[in-house]
């Protein structure tokens, strides 16, 4: 786990899943006038350059931000999230591409607050540097930032003192105990906090752990979830390589299944690199 870098991937078709979502949820929170927090237990270093260092190795953001970039016929949901891009980028070109606690921080309010965990020691101060940049002398009171494993703070922080939270989840899942930790973490943390919403990021692999988590997740003992996935290809005849990815959501909220049904089939084909492109969405409600 320690040596995953999310710079290699920044920006790609995953993130794009991931981090319209993440958008979606933090603005329905913010609806409410009584505050909130989002806590992100994999945190990563909050801003990513796409022009030079690790993502230029791999430029996976070509194929997924990228993609997006130019397009003026985008959905609404998806272009506010285009448009929350844009915002590190004001000369106009694709060179910087905004991580999960970036992404929230600018979707809460000021009486919000964010809480994040990263344990890659590099990443974690990138981060603290990313914050104080944005914040100044208001980084501390708005921001938390730990060096420390995201599963195991959970438990000291749930519940929130606001009784209102996201729990956003998205471990690299190079460490096999993570689709175990994922679990495990969801049903302590709902065992101390049932009614808070939690977002889960996992990968398309071909590996059993991955292809099992997200039936796990649909047995947790929950009366509301939302599973969404995107497949951008044929998974690989050699067994390796991501091929998609998906967001499961427990206690989603209402307007989520709507929003979603109307990006997904526009997405698909945008996004997709081969015949094997598509989505799933499906939901349980009480």
């Amino acid at each position: 786990m320690l040596s995953y870098r999310h710079a290699f991937h920044a920006g790609n078709h995953a993130d794009v899943l991931k981090h319209l979502v993440l958008v979606q949820l933090n603005r329905y929170l913010g609806q409410k006038d009584k505050p909130f927090w989002v806590i992100d237990t994999h945190a990563g270093a909050g801003l990513y350059a796409l022009d030079t260092g690790y993502a230029t190795q791999l430029k996976e953001f070509d194929s997924g931000i990228g993609k997006l970039w130019a397009r003026k016929d985008l959905p609404p949901a998806l272009a506010e999230y285009v448009a929350l891009v844009r915002a590190v980028n004001p000369d106009g070109a694709l060179r910087f591409y905004p991580g999960s606690p970036w992404l929230a921080l600018h979707t809460m309010r000021p009486q919000d607050r964010l809480r994040l965990f990263e344990l890659h020691g590099s990443d974690s101060r990138i981060l603290q540097d990313n914050f104080k940049h944005e914040l100044g002398s208001d980084h501390a009171r708005r921001v938390t930032i730990a060096v420390a494993d995201g599963f195991a703070a959970l438990k000291a922080l749930l519940p929130p003192a606001p009784r209102r939270a996201l729990v956003l989840i998205d471990p690299s899942y190079e460490m096999r105990d993570d689709y175990q930790h994922v679990i495990a973490a969801l049903k302590d943390g709902l065992a101390r906090f049932a009614t808070g919403t939690y977002a889960v990021w996992y990968p398309q692999l071909a590996k059993p752990e991955a292809r099992q988590l997200p039936e796990k997740l649909k047995r947790l003992p929950v009366k509301s979830w939302l599973n969404v996935s995107l497949t951008v290809r044929v998974p690989g005849s050699d067994g390796f390589g991501m091929h998609g990815s998906g967001m499961f959501i427990i206690n989603p909220p209402w307007t989520l299944h709507e929003t979603l049904a109307e990006i997904m089939p526009w997405l698909v084909p945008v996004l997709g690199q081969d015949a094997g492109a598509g989505f799933v969405l499906e939901q349980e409600t009480p």
